[in-house]
């Protein structure tokens, strides 16, 4: 996502319960924020991109410019997002380290006839690894140029598994070659439970076992295109966000 040049209806799940949405009330923006959002085409009121902890969720939030992209953190592990004709953009929440959680969202993704896709999103180290659990993806499916490895069934759907290598690529560790996987989801939605270990595991079939997991989240990734969405994320069986006691906080984006 952050690192890729890929890239959803809307649409919202009623097999689960509501999820809280949160609301987040924007104070006067100073004017070197003014600054930094016309400088990066961001629209009024969008947080600044970068990265760091947001009402005790991990979050990312990268755009390459062009257009315009509205990105706000909301309560909780709640973001909402808006961008016209954007060149590359995307952002969600979720944890830093992330790992085989069993992960529940909820929401809506207003661009399912342009290029754009919802997925949960990750990397790991020792091997740098990048992967992508796509849920839904809009004109494009952004594995079209992997290689077909198989499939397996998770989560009510069979995934249709995809590895290529990055040459020389932007990587959560400077310009890299690694490997990058899809599982791509064949009854496409907005909303339910990611079984993430099943995924893990089927990559691990491939380039052996994997290392040390970076951040995860359930992102909004849009190329060229114009959208919305709105999406809240947790794991399975918590009953408060995983990091608690970590201040709201950001970092430039590398």
């Amino acid at each position: 996502m952050r690192f890729s040049s890929l890239l959803f209806a809307a649409s919202a799940v009623s097999a689960l319960p509501p999820l809280n949405w949160g609301e987040k009330f924007h104070s006067e923006n100073s004017k070197l924020e003014a600054r930094q959002r016309s400088g990066r085409g961001l629209g009024q009121g969008s947080d600044i991109d970068g990265y760091g902890f947001h009402s005790g969720y991990f979050y990312s939030f990268w755009t390459q410019g062009g257009g315009t992209v509205t990105y706000n953190n909301l309560l909780n592990g709640t973001y909402r997002s808006s961008w016209q004709n954007v060149q590359n953009w995307v952002g969600g929440k979720g944890w830093n380290p992330g790992g085989p959680k069993v992960v529940v969202y909820n929401g809506t993704w207003n661009a399912k006839n342009v290029n754009s896709y919802l997925a949960l999103y990750g990397w790991t180290k020792n091997p740098l690894i990048e992967y992508y659990i796509v849920e839904s993806f809009g004109s494009y499916n952004p594995s079209s140029n992997a290689q077909r490895k198989g499939s397996i069934t998770s989560d009510g759907s069979t995934y249709n598994l995809f590895q290529s290598t990055r040459t020389n690529q932007p990587s959560i560790e400077g310009t890299k070659t690694f490997q990058q996987f899809w599982s791509i989801r064949q009854n496409q939605r907005v909303g339910g439970t990611i079984t993430v270990a099943n995924h893990l595991k089927a990559y691990e079939q491939y380039v052996g076992k994997l290392g040390t997991f970076d951040y995860m989240v359930l992102g909004t990734e849009g190329y060229g295109s114009t959208g919305s969405s709105h999406i809240t994320v947790m794991e399975q069986g918590a009953t408060e966000p995983p990091y608690p006691n970590e201040p709201n906080s950001r970092k430039d984006n590398n």
